[in-house]
């Protein structure tokens, strides 16, 4: 039986082993010291930057969304290599004024900020993303307060949606930003209120390859800036068009045409800057910069046979990576790329290959890492290897879940 080659990936294999951060994968195991850990790969970010870099007009500001990978180690890195970056908890401010970057380069979005939160931003003197009416108003408070005026943005819910993404943030009843039909109001009431206007966040969608609904989404927006800017308090200096690239998961998953995306927004973007001349424009992205540069590493403990069906048990497992489980949106479980790392280049050996699941050492029958995947034979001490790893993984786990050890991080 042929393995099922899901997607290219970035990590080479030589000698029957993956290399990640230029070593064997068993020798960055010993260097790490346990498994599982996660490791993240600073050439494949770096080359997905500069891929952005070409792609994109020069008009075009590039910001890092932090949820996506909040690792303080990974964001010092992208801080040398992005323009911003955006949080959204009091936790990833800090994280991310301890990677270097400058306050007027970090926004402050999500709905539900605490006044504690919204005095640190402040305070800091970061651009906040109010999400409604109600948090304008104990922004000024607060900002009177501190005397500090709070710098600001309106985040906006459009009446459209992103096509095809995998979470729609926009269109429809939603938690976040304020209606666009409501926003010519609260626009008047930040003047009134006397906050630092800087401009507005429209974000549609998450998770899209669809280059065609991002590049219509992305026409809508600026569209939809240009409507909003009549009512603003003062000119737009800002307008965060959030991002929404997604990268492949699954199998039939094709890349998204980078391409075509930065062609037509060079396009937008030349056109809005014209009757907006001095806005910054910003493309907020977090899984695109890093999810394919990371890999999750977990050992198998285990090899047993169940009414013929092989079962590797590993040392991790959902508690660490619950989007690999599939427990983290999917309405159909879909297995992530994942191949035995020591034993990479046997999976061409159709006599070395056999089906296999990958399930975590927790006590439900959700814990799976792959089901009944074509995989190299593995037996106990071997290296498991669930690649799409970089984004979403750790930080959107249930780490807690029957007490189990955190794994560990690296940038290598």
């Amino acid at each position: 039986m042929k393995p099922s080659h899901h997607l290219a990936h970035g990590f080479p294999i030589h000698e029957h082993c993956l290399q990640v951060g230029g070593m064997p994968l068993p020798l960055l195991a010993e260097r790490v010291g346990q498994t599982p850990f996660y490791a993240y790969e600073r050439r494949l970010i770096a080359q997905r930057v500069r891929e952005l870099r070409t792609a994109l007009p020069r008009t075009v500001h590039l910001h890092y969304s932090l949820k996506a990978n909040p690792m303080p180690a990974l964001a010092h890195y992208l801080a040398g290599l992005v323009d911003g970056c955006d949080v959204a908890s009091a936790g990833e401010l800090q994280v991310a004024l301890d990677a270097g970057w400058p306050a007027a380069a970090i926004s402050f979005a999500g709905p539900g900020k605490s006044d504690a939160e919204l005095a640190r931003a402040i305070a800091a003197g970061v651009i906040l993303t109010l999400e409604s009416q109600a948090e304008a108003e104990r922004a000024a408070r607060i900002g009177a307060s501190l005397q500090t005026p709070a710098r600001v943005m309106l985040r906006i819910n459009p009446a459209f949606e992103m096509k095809g993404s995998g979470m729609r943030m926009g269109g429809g009843a939603k938690p976040f930003g304020v209606d666009a039909e409501q926003a010519p109001q609260v626009l008047r009431r930040i003047g009134e209120l006397g906050l630092d206007f800087h401009g507005l966040h429209i974000f549609s969608g998450s998770q899209c390859l669809n280059s065609a609904a991002i590049i219509q989404a992305q026409a809508l927006t600026f569209q939809l800036a240009l409507e909003l800017a009549q009512h603003a308090p003062g000119p737009l200096r800002m307008l965060n068009i959030g991002g929404g690239f997604g990268i492949p998961y699954f199998p039939g998953d094709l890349p998204l045409d980078l391409g075509a995306v930065g062609a037509a927004l060079k396009e937008e973007a030349e056109r809005f800057l014209g009757q907006a001349p001095g806005t910054e424009i910003v493309l907020e992205l977090g899984r695109y910069l890093v999810g394919e540069a990371g890999v999750y590493v977990t050992r198998v403990v285990d090899r047993k046979i169940s009414r013929g069906q092989v079962f590797l048990v590993t040392d991790g497992g959902m508690h660490h990576h619950l989007s690999a489980s599939g427990n983290l949106g999917q309405v159909i479980r879909k297995n992530y790329p994942v191949i035995v790392g020591n034993k990479a280049q046997t999976q061409a050996d159709a006599q070395d290959i056999e089906v296999a699941s990958v399930v975590g050492p927790l006590c439900t029958p959700l814990d799976v890492l792959a089901d009944r995947l074509p995989l190299a034979r593995a037996e106990p001490g071997d290296l498991i290897v669930v690649f799409q790893s970089g984004a979403y993984g750790l930080s959107a786990s249930p780490v807690g879940f029957l007490s189990r050890a955190l794994p560990v991080e690296v940038l290598v």
